[in-house]
This record gives C-alpha cells, structure tokens and sequence, in this order.
C-alpha cells in the first residue's frame, strides 16, 4: 500500500505541477530555437469553415463580425455548414447567400460537417470558428502570420472568455409565482463564481499550450479559432468527438508544429450553469479517449515527435481519476501507520467534502 499511496500521489503531482515545471524548463533550453519566422505581411487565402445546427440567432452577429474583420475580402471564403438544422437557419443566412458559401446536410454530427465544408474550400488555409464566438479585428492576420514558416502546420488561436450576462432573467419565484427579491443576484453570484474558476483553469491550459508551443507543438487547439494547411488536412470520421485535437496532432504526426499564437484572439463567454462545463469535460475525457483508438500512431515514440508531452499532458489526465481513487485507498489502509497518511486523507476528504458542498449551494440557488 505504501508503493501504490507513493506513485499515485507522485503521479498527480507530476500531471498538474511537474509537467508545467518541466516545461518552463525545456523552453527555456530550446525556445530560442523553435522560434517561428512570422510575416504579417504575407497574407494568405482562407476557407473559414463553421458547422452549425440550429444555431439562426446567433449566425447572423457571427457572419457580421467575420465579414467585418480586417482582411482583404478577396482572400476570405466563409463556408457555413448547417448540420440537420431545423429552425431558421436558411432564413438566417439568406441575407448572405451572396457573399457566403452554403452546404446543406442532414443530420451527419459535426465531423461531417467539417468535411463537408473543407470540401468545398478553394484557399490554402483552413479556419475553423463556431457560431457563437466572435474573433477580434486582426484574428485572421494573427492566425495566418506563423504560416510564412514551413515548419508551421497549423496555429491554434486564444479564447478569451468572460461571464454569461444574467441580465433580465427570472431565476427563482416564491409559491405565489412572484420573482424572489434576491433569486438574480444569488445567480450572478454564481456565475461569476463559475467565470472564475473556468477563467483559471483556461489559465493554467494557455500557459500549457504557450510552453508546448516554444518546445515543440501544443496537443490541440482551441475549437473556437484555428488553422491548418489544406494540404495536412485529413477526412474526419463521422464519430470524431474533438475535431480541434485529432486533425492538429494529424498535423503533427505529419512532421509539422501546431503553434499557440495569443495574439488570434476569440471572445466568449462561461455558462452560468456548471452541469452544462461538466458536460463538456466529460466528452473531452471520452474524445481524448477515442482519438488513441483512431490514431495509435500517437503512442509511439519514434512516430510522435511529441510523444513525452502527449504522454505527460493528455494520458496522464485520463490516468488521475484512478490514481486519486488509489490513493484514497492507500490513505485509508495505511491512515493508522504515521500521522502523515492521517493528514493526506484528511486534505483528502475535505477537498471532496467541500466539492460536493458546493455542488449542494449550486442546486440550491438554481432551485431557489
């Protein structure tokens, strides 16, 4: 027991604080090397590629800020993909239908709807965007600069998030149905709770992304603003869950970095409902899960050029579930040799003691 308490906590120790450390290290011996020879001025051609489904109340406002970003017209293609949708899509988009392209699709998941759009794209670099962000005015320039470097094969932008605004919502009403006096401040209290703890987690990823970036290649890239060159771009399969890992690390499987440029810059906001992020952590636990089996390749040294990152970044994460339970374990058997394994399994418990609280306040405000 006393093996498995010193390698499950060395392990998560590792994941969340050694790989960082080793990284900050690693750039500092080798980024001077792997700097990229960036051109601003060497602008390129762009298929911006948005899959979208049901999405006609925001596909208007994202059309206009794509439209209006500063970029020659002349060398922007926007595709919009409309997967199944069943609202007013086509009547959102009709209003462009002369300065935008259009693929209609049945119900195929977004995978499918990304291949459709690439399809369909006549520029070299592929962007890929969604309906509900907006990119800053010089995003596509910032985007497309690293690509003047031929070791470049794609370049994952920044998302920059803020708080959902709870403006004019009805949260919570006493028995008789009249709104509680204090039911919209308790929710905006919330969500900017959950803004702040999402802000730091996306944080400490940027910081991630930025070190792996200066060493090598990022493990990914952010869903909401990126790039790859058409020529390294590969069909999805239909049941690819996270498009933003599998076609970068494709990249990078071909020899070529994916960069994390800060300066391509994508504004969103966090839900004021955690359940909804839960959600979202877990399908990027299954997607990340998935892509081992889609893309083996990944866990071979000699063919991953950064298999030590993705090893310490993405397996290791899909391994801390286990060893927190193994160290839960190991904690409770050996809780009566030394005060020092009564004390971790007391940190322990009061973390979960103190998630689960706050899992109890947050039903409770939203119920209220």
């Amino acid at each position: 027991m006393r093996v498995v308490f010193w390698w499950s906590g060395a392990m998560i120790l590792y994941v969340y604080a050694g790989y960082p450390i080793l990284l900050a290290f690693w750039a500092r011996l080798v980024g001077q090397r792997r700097m990229i020879r960036s051109s601003p001025s060497a602008q390129m051609g762009v298929s911006i590629v948005i899959a979208a489904r049901n999405e006609a109340a925001r596909l208007p406002a994202r059309l206009d800020n794509l439209l209006a970003l500063d970029y020659p017209a002349a060398l922007r293609q926007i595709i919009v993909v409309s997967d199944g949708s069943t609202d007013d899509t086509i009547a959102a988009l009709a209003a462009y239908r002369n300065r935008i392209d259009i693929v209609m699709l049945p119900p195929s998941g977004k995978a499918a709807a990304l291949n459709a759009g690439v399809a369909l794209a006549r520029h070299e670099i592929l962007v890929f965007a969604d309906a509900r962000q907006t990119f800053a005015p010089g995003a596509l320039g910032a985007l497309t600069a690293p690509f003047a470097d031929d070791s470049v094969g794609g370049v994952s932008g920044e998302l920059v998030l803020g708080c959902e605004s709870t403006g004019g919502r009805r949260y919570g009403t006493d028995r008789r149905g009249r709104e509680r006096p204090d039911s919209a401040d308790r929710r905006g209290h919330l969500a900017s709770a959950i803004a702040e703890g999402v802000g730091l987690y996306w944080r400490y990823e940027k910081t991630l992304r930025r070190l792996e970036s200066a060493v090598g290649s990022t493990l990914g890239a952010t869903g909401a603003i990126y790039a790859m060159r058409r020529s390294l771009w590969r069909p999805l399969p239909d049941e690819a869950l996270l498009d933003d890992v599998l076609a970068p690390m494709r990249v990078v499987l071909a020899g070529r970095r994916v960069i994390f440029d800060e300066r391509a810059t994508a504004f969103d906001y966090t839900s004021a409902d955690s359940s909804a992020e839960a959600r979202r952590k877990i399908r990027t636990l299954a997607g990340n899960v998935q892509i081992l089996w889609l893309e083996p390749r990944l866990l071979v040294p000699i063919l991953n050029p950064v298999w030590i990152q993705y090893c310490s970044h993405k397996i290791g994460r899909l391994l801390v579930p286990y060893a927190l339970l193994a160290l839960l374990v190991a904690s409770i058997a050996l809780v009566q040799q030394h005060p020092f394994f009564g004390l971790v399994l007391a940190a322990q418990l009061a973390v979960y003691l103190l998630a689960g609280y706050g899992a109890w306040i947050e039903q409770r405000t939203v119920h209220a």
